[in-house]
């Protein structure tokens, strides 16, 4: 049993040894058909190779043979072998050599193909160099075209230079001539003005001394008045013409409705009363009292954008309002409510403050657009533009000559205008921001951004004082009898300034009123007997200057910071404007 499992496991490994051998047997056949079938033709050459060796060998072994063949035998055999073992490295090498040369082929094949490609890359490399030193050749001729015209602009710029350095220099001697002949005008003015109301101011006193002379009897019964000495013609005619001016000194009197009617519809220049006909006509309203407002009674958008200042004329039932959308709009009051009459055009930029005259029937506005303009109401376009201004105008006023203007600016300059040559007169440099200016006859008042209000004496162009204030001023207006002063800070707070005693100050101040902006409008009524001043919070403050006590506040019609207030001369009606383009009504009735 045991030598039968030797048997047949020592069969098992006959089996595959010969299992392996015949595996390896037929890879070597495989390899061999395969590689015969490549190198047949070395083969070839190699069998004729190795045949013209052998004869070569037969045929030196036939030459040199001798009597010693026998013995040479094992020489040659060996021989042979050499030569096998020679031939066969030949033929190795040259196969070698073959597969060598067959890759230097393909390499050469490859270097060819991306030497065309190179050289095709190259022609079209030249083709765009050409092109582009083409386009250089023009590029440098149009440059020395551009060089050639630069070169005559410079020379032609360089002439015109000097030609308006020439002419720059030339105008400033002509505006400075004009400006010291303006200013000899003016002396001149300034001295015939002066000398005409000091006799006027002598006339009037010599008249007063007249008139104290004489001895006068009211008859109450007839109403006629009897002097007892006898008077001039001229004094005859002035008492039939008016009457008795006053009967009583009651204000309920209805008699000096008249009285005062009659006395202030005379002729009047600057303060005196006169007869001089190059005088003009000026209707001085008077209010006795004026009636706190308590309610709304009308309200509307009078503009397309916000309304920066609002004005009654001496007639108390026209209203010009001025905004940021370039126009200021007129409005009659018409049974409580504010129905539009026209539209005054001409305005580049927004409206900043607006001004009647005292005869209501001229208006004028300052302009952001760096200039003031002056209409008459019967017309839409301004009569007179005043440019001169390098920044925007915030303030523009009447002087009581009503031939001139003074303007406050942001360029730090006041300046004074004569309305008949549309010509500045006079300018003023000042330090600061000008906010807002007030006039009377020779004495200009103007409020700052350094937190002053300075008084200006406008013969001499000198500042006679200063008033520090503890915010920046936003606006001025004078009592209408001019003796107080009223200003308006960015502190919140209103200020009274007596002007007889410019140290004696009386502050304004109410819980809740806030001043809105740069340009917030505060004003007397026209009476002196208030004051009034829109807050950021959309109400109207009102104080009563004798108590110092906030009177009345009026809310809940104005949803924006109010810009400004205007207080009509009858004391019945006042307006507040907004930023927002809404206009209030406000009375009593």
């Amino acid at each position: 049993m045991i030598m039968a499992a030797l048997q047949r496991a020592r069969n098992s490994e006959l089996k595959q040894s010969e299992t392996w051998k015949r595996h390896i047997i037929r890879q070597l056949k495989h390899r061999n058909r395969t590689q015969t079938s490549v190198f047949q033709d070395i083969i070839e050459s190699y069998h004729s190779l190795l045949e013209k060796s052998k004869q070569r060998a037969f045929i030196t072994k036939g030459i040199l043979g001798s009597g010693s063949r026998p013995s040479a035998a094992p020489s040659s055999e060996d021989s042979l072998t050499s030569l096998k073992t020679t031939t066969g490295e030949l033929a190795y090498q040259v196969v070698e050599l073959q597969q060598r040369l067959q890759m230097k082929d393909v390499t050469l094949d490859e270097q060819h193909t991306k030497l065309y490609e190179v050289e095709k890359h190259l022609s079209l490399l030249a083709s765009e160099h050409r092109v582009l030193q083409e386009r250089v050749a023009e590029v440098q001729t149009g440059n020395r075209l551009l060089k050639q015209n630069y070169d005559s602009l410079l020379e032609q710029h360089q002439n015109t230079e000097r030609t308006y350095r020439q002419e720059k220099l030339h105008s400033s001697e002509i505006l400075e001539n004009m400006i010291q002949l303006k200013q000899q005008a003016a002396v001149r003015m300034n001295h015939r003005n002066e000398k005409r109301v000091r006799a006027r101011e002598a006339s009037i006193h010599k008249e007063l001394q007249m008139a104290a002379s004489k001895n006068v009897n009211i008859n109450e019964e007839s109403g006629n008045v009897s002097p007892s000495e006898p008077s001039s013609p001229k004094c005859e005619t002035a008492e039939r013409s008016h009457g008795p001016l006053f009967r009583s000194a009651s204000a309920t009197s209805p008699r000096i409705f008249s009285s005062i009617k009659g006395l202030f519809e005379r002729k009047i220049r600057g303060k005196s009363v006169c007869r001089s006909e190059e005088d003009l006509f000026i209707p001085l309203g008077v209010c006795l009292v004026a009636r706190v407002p308590t309610k709304a009674i009308y309200s509307l958008d009078a503009h397309e954008l916000g309304i920066n200042a609002v004005r009654f004329s001496t007639s108390s039932n026209l209203l010009a309002t001025g905004g940021t959308d370039r126009v200021i709009k007129l409005w009659d009051i018409e049974a409580g409510t504010l129905q539009n009459r026209a539209t005054l055009d001409g305005s580049n930029e927004g409206i900043t403050s607006i001004e009647f005259d005292p005869t209501g029937t001229r208006i004028l506005a300052a302009s952001y657009d760096k200039s003031a303009l002056f209409w008459r109401l019967e017309d839409s376009v301004p009569k007179v533009t005043l440019t001169g201004h390098s920044r925007k105008v915030t303030a523009a006023k009447f002087k009581y000559s009503q031939r001139q203007v003074v303007t406050g600016s942001a360029d730090r300059t006041v300046k004074i205008w004569d309305l008949q040559r549309a010509a500045c007169i006079q300018t003023i440099e000042v330090l600061s921001f000008c906010s807002d200016v007030v006039c009377s006859e020779y004495l200009i008042i103007s409020s700052h951004y350094d937190r002053k209000i300075r008084f200006w004496d406008s013969r001499a162009a000198t500042c006679t004082q200063e008033v520090p204030l503890q915010g920046i001023g936003t606006s001025l207006d004078l009592c209408p009898n001019h003796r107080q002063l009223l200003s308006c800070s960015r502190d919140d707070i209103l200020q009274l300034v007596d002007l007889r005693k410019s140290n004696d100050r009386v502050a304004f101040r109410a819980e809740g009123f806030k001043c809105g902006s740069d340009s917030t409008k505060a004003i007397f009524s026209p009476d002196g007997s208030f004051l009034a001043a829109g807050s950021a919070d959309g109400a109207v403050y009102i104080w009563n200057v004798n108590t110092g006590n906030l009177e009345k506040r009026l809310p809940d019609m104005h949803s924006a910071p109010i810009s400004a207030v205007a207080w009509s001369l009858s004391g019945e009606y006042v307006v507040s404007v907004d930023k927002s383009r809404r206009a209030v009504l406000w009375s009593d009735i």
